[in-house]
């Protein structure tokens, strides 16, 4: 289902892919006739935004999966062509420009109709994907467990069933009816489109299998239990080294957009000696495609059912803010959703973790860290750490309860078990009885009490 006709960004031969990001921009609040792939005006994704700052994320986008860009440009549109998108001027521009650059994929950072995609093909004379297209072959590419493969071939499925008239050659043929019933029979059009939609149904079963076998792993942690810590952030806001930082793991994380996609779990003890578990997820975009915020619903309630929700923000990017704005929609998307995986309190446990602070010279040169749900830190060189650490511990104290027990000193399984679940704030020995004040979550205590 790649959309790229290419193996890791090389042509034949071994050669890279050489390839032209170009963006359409639109500032006017203007608002065309709607219609299929037409971004609505003003895009939403150039508030606050500047044209080059749009442009070297699609450029960063492209490369992330091996495609060598030869080529990028800016097109102001005055209007949307149906047939193309881009006027005929500058079409025929970007054409000049992939002829002299021996250019064999164009990378155009909108919504794409079938119609304009096939057109931008015909005459430029080389594969045409729009962002939709790219950020699928992006996820088709980094999915490892079977639960990111499924959930990248659904997306594609969904988007290539749209397409079928544009990307497949032998569409026209038509298959003969059976024996004497005569008629032309199914179109193989018609037939690619039931087989496809015969595979999202199975696709589809076997995701709310993955559903339910993850609601159990999260009632298993329930009864364990151990409060989870979800990071959340812009694609590249430096999630992964945070975690890698915080837990000494060895997740994937490289200077590129989505390196990570499948999430990852790791416990973690926190200065109070409370242990947490840490969850890394999947960078959000602007601009997601629908088909991927559906088909990740999944990935999406790990951080619905996560006790603290960590926003990772790369303060020192220059769309730091519009970045921030694009999480926080997606988030408040999920709970006002007609069917909400995110309670609307979300924003009270989330803490903004402002990451990348050794590029502005260290902590201290930070803006914003008057707000008490703020914290700066460098997750390359560890600067801010211990304080994310303690920030994390008051959050999770603030909703505790405080208890006292006293136990005998023969009762050491109960007692490892406050020690393991909550945090022992006084202890008093004596030779008949062991004196506890701990701070403890209120199933915990219930729990303890319970037992």
């Amino acid at each position: 289902m790649s959309a790229l006709p290419t193996d890791n960004g090389t042509g034949q031969g071994g050669k890279p892919t050489l390839a032209a990001v170009i963006l359409p921009y639109e500032r006017s609040s203007q608002r065309p006739a709607g219609g299929e792939g037409v971004l609505p005006f003003p895009d939403p994704r150039n508030a606050g935004r500047a044209a080059e700052a749009r442009l070297a994320e699609a450029v960063g986008l492209a490369a992330s999966i091996g495609l060598t860009i030869v080529h990028s440009a800016v097109f102001p549109l005055r209007n949307r062509r149906p047939s193309t998108l881009l006027g005929e001027g500058q079409v025929e521009m970007a054409a000049e420009a992939i002829e002299e650059n021996q250019i064999g994929v164009v990378v155009v950072d909108a919504a794409l109709t079938p119609v304009q995609q096939r057109n931008l093909e015909r005459q430029w004379h080389c594969k045409v994907i729009d962002r939709t297209g790219l950020i699928l072959e992006i996820f088709g590419e980094r999915a490892r467990t079977k639960e990111g493969t499924l959930q990248v071939e659904l997306a594609h499925l969904e988007y290539q069933r749209t397409r079928l008239v544009r990307s497949w050659t032998h569409l026209e043929r038509q298959r003969g009816g059976f024996g004497f019933l005569g008629g032309p029979g199914e179109s193989q059009i018609e037939i690619d489109r039931r087989l496809i939609g015969e595979r999202i149904v199975k696709l589809k079963r076997e995701l709310e299998q993955v559903r339910r076998t993850r609601g159990l792993h999260r009632a298993a942690r329930t009864r364990v239990p151990f409060p989870v810590v979800a990071l959340v952030g812009y694609t590249n806001a430096g999630k992964s080294t945070l975690f890698n930082a915080l837990t000494g793991a060895g997740v994937y994380a490289q200077d590129q957009l989505f390196a990570t996609l499948d999430p990852t779990m790791r416990a973690i003890r926190l200065p109070s000696g409370r242990t947490v578990i840490l969850s890394d997820t999947v960078g959000f975009i602007s601009d997601l495609p629908t088909q991927l915020i559906e088909a990740f619903r999944a990935t999406l309630e790990e951080v619905a059912a996560a006790d603290i929700i960590l926003h990772v923000r790369d303060v020192a990017h220059p769309d730091t803010t519009a970045q921030r704005n694009d999480v926080v929609g997606v988030l408040s998307e999920m709970a006002k959703g007609e069917h909400p995986t995110l309670d609307e309190n979300w924003p009270a446990r989330t803490i903004e973790v402002l990451n990348k602070a050794d590029l502005l010279g260290g902590i201290a040169e930070v803006p914003g860290l008057d707000d008490a749900a703020s914290v700066a830190v460098s997750a390359l060189t560890g600067e801010g750490l211990d304080a994310l650490r303690s920030a994390l511990d008051a959050r999770l104290a603030a909703g505790m309860e405080i208890a006292d027990y006293a136990l005998p000193p023969s009762d050491g399984a109960r007692i490892a078990w406050l020690y393991q679940h909550g945090e022992v704030l006084t202890r008093e020995d004596g030779e008949e009885v062991v004196r506890l004040t701990v701070r403890l979550s209120p199933a915990d205590r219930a729990r303890f009490e319970q037992g």
